[in-house]
């Protein structure tokens, strides 16, 4: 009788300790759904300022590389791309940084965050969105 309890316990405790890394993969594959989802939205936002200031965006005022600070000026370019930067810091942590490439009226729009908790040890993840101007 005790040695059937026993059994049953350690066979119980094995299933509910299974049952808790479960939970705690799928919070990690949470947190990292939730960051894409903030990229994307990002994404779109810096897209839709350069949409509605398209002459200057053609021009190049929004061109951004992942390693440049953060623009300071005072032109509508300057200061949502600031804004920008600051929002995908927030966002997405510390280190988080966003960079645009327009070629003509094609743009490359890139954000690169830290993932390490999602994707198993790789520290950088990017995500890069082409918009037609």
């Amino acid at each position: 009788g005790i040695i059937e309890i026993v059994v049953a316990v350690l066979v119980l405790s094995i299933g509910l300790l299974g049952l808790a890394g479960l939970q705690v993969r799928t919070l990690r594959n949470s947190e990292s759904s939730m960051q894409r989802g903030i990229a994307v939205v990002e994404t779109h936002a810096v897209a839709d300022a350069m949409r509605a200031d398209r002459i200057n965006a053609l021009d190049g005022d929004f061109d951004l590389a992942l390693a440049a600070p953060a623009p300071t000026g005072a032109t509508f370019a300057q200061v949502v791309l600031a804004g920008w930067r600051e929002n995908i810091e927030n966002s997405l942590g510390e280190g988080a940084t966003g960079s645009v490439d327009c070629n003509g009226a094609l743009c490359r729009i890139t954000i690169q965050w830290n993932d390490t908790r999602a994707s198993g040890g790789q520290e950088t993840f990017s995500l890069t969105t082409e918009v037609q101007l």
